[in-house]
């Protein structure tokens, strides 16, 4: 199958990227992440935003999430908030803590994994035996897997058909069930980016998830003779109207809550019975992290494809802005770990996809920007701006 005269990019995200690569002063990151700004000595939003958690009145944020709790406290002992979960330590925190430290009664919500890993599902498992009811979608596998060829195909990244709906099956359940509450955990684009526009907010409107949650993809890219609208329900949010009809409200944990990857994967293992990968993942230094799906690293790996940013970078900035790694001790993190390629579930990534190693590659370099890689011949490539 040749496939170089019929790619084009749906991620709208790559043309708002400078072509000047920079990188933070106090974290990793580099300004090829999208929606992250610099400052005139190139520290990047998120260091901002995670300066400014210093001094946010969290005793203040606590009575407003108790006010908002009661609103919407079921008086009957029902479900009164929906709480996305995969099983993983970040979303394990926000249903326990909502359970046992205010006494809501939450209604866990999954969207399957591509392909589960081992311990991936020992997580999931073991979560929901701790003490939690559980809803999980499983998409219909066969559009499941040629919508993960798609996304990779028009999108760069074979893990965002995940994305969509890990992002909008939590709303159409919210809409079916008229739970209007929904409790996702860190609101990435202030943690991660430190977006000026939505950083200091509690949750987000509708209308702007797609531009800020799905690459600015709207579904065209997957629309066809073979897919329809109609196949692609659990894939889009319900109409805005339809969720503001049904007062639905959607939270961030990590509003109210400092939040700290490290810290919850301290807690989740206490009180969920959470583990970490025996082995380090691939690609970056840690282990508890992005571990449910066999296709978490592949994800990660085209993320240092298109943006020059791998798992171990993100890992690092984020463990940087935490205190727990110093900015020297990320850089060489970065540079032993961030190109290591995911080889573990490779073969079962491409058998999924049903595509050819060598399909693979022909898509995965087609993103790759002139102002990020140098082509070395043959399939061989080098960073032009590692971090230093």
């Amino acid at each position: 199958m040749k496939l170089t005269k019929t790619l084009r990019t749906h991620d709208k995200q790559l043309a708002l990227l400078p072509d000047e690569v920079k990188f933070c002063k106090k974290c990793v990151i580099s300004n090829q992440r999208p929606r992250i700004v610099f400052d005139e000595n190139d520290v990047c939003s998120a260091c901002h935003y995670a300066e400014e958690k210093n001094h946010i009145d969290y005793a203040a944020r606590e009575e407003e999430l108790l006010r908002l709790l009661d609103k919407y406290r079921s008086p009957t002992g029902d479900f009164d908030v929906i709480v996305p979960c995969s099983g993983g330590k970040d979303s394990a925190v926000v249903a326990h803590r909502l359970k046992h430290d205010y006494g809501m009664r939450p209604l866990t919500v999954t969207w399957a994994p591509l392909l589960y890993t081992d311990i991936g599902r020992l997580n999931f498992d073991d979560f929901v035996s701790s003490g939690f009811d559980n809803i999980t979608c499983t998409p219909n596998g066969e559009l499941h897997r040629r919508m993960a060829r798609l996304s990779f195909k028009h999108l760069g990244d074979p893990f965002h058909v995940f994305v969509m709906g890990q992002i909008a099956f939590p709303f159409r359940v919210a809409v079916q069930t008229g739970i209007p509450l929904i409790f996702y955990g860190e609101n990435g684009n202030a943690e991660y980016a430190g977006l000026a526009s939505i950083k200091d907010n509690p949750g987000m409107a509708f209308e702007e998830f797609a531009g800020m949650e799905l690459k600015g993809d709207t579904l065209e890219s997957f629309i066809s003779n073979e897919i329809t609208d109609q196949d692609l329900l659990f894939y889009k949010m319900p109409s805005v109207d339809k969720m503001k009809s049904v007062g639905i409200t959607h939270r961030w944990w990590g509003y109210y809550h400092r939040w700290d990857p490290q810290e919850n994967f301290y807690y989740a293992s206490r009180h969920t019975a959470f583990k970490a990968n025996p082995e380090r993942n691939q690609g970056t230094f840690s282990k508890y992290a992005s571990l449910d799906d066999k296709l978490d690293g592949l994800h990660h790996y085209l993320g240092l494809i298109k943006f020059g940013i791998g798992r171990a970078t993100q890992d690092a900035a984020q463990e940087i802005r935490c205190g727990h790694l110093t900015r020297e001790e990320g850089v060489a993190l970065v540079n032993r770990y961030d190109e290591e390629f995911p080889s573990k579930y490779f073969e079962e990534s491409l058998d999924y996809l049903d595509i050819t190693e060598g399909e693979f590659w022909e898509i995965a370099n087609f993103y790759r920007r002139d102002n990020i890689w140098k082509s070395l011949g043959g399939n061989k490539w080098e960073l032009r701006h590692p971090v230093v």
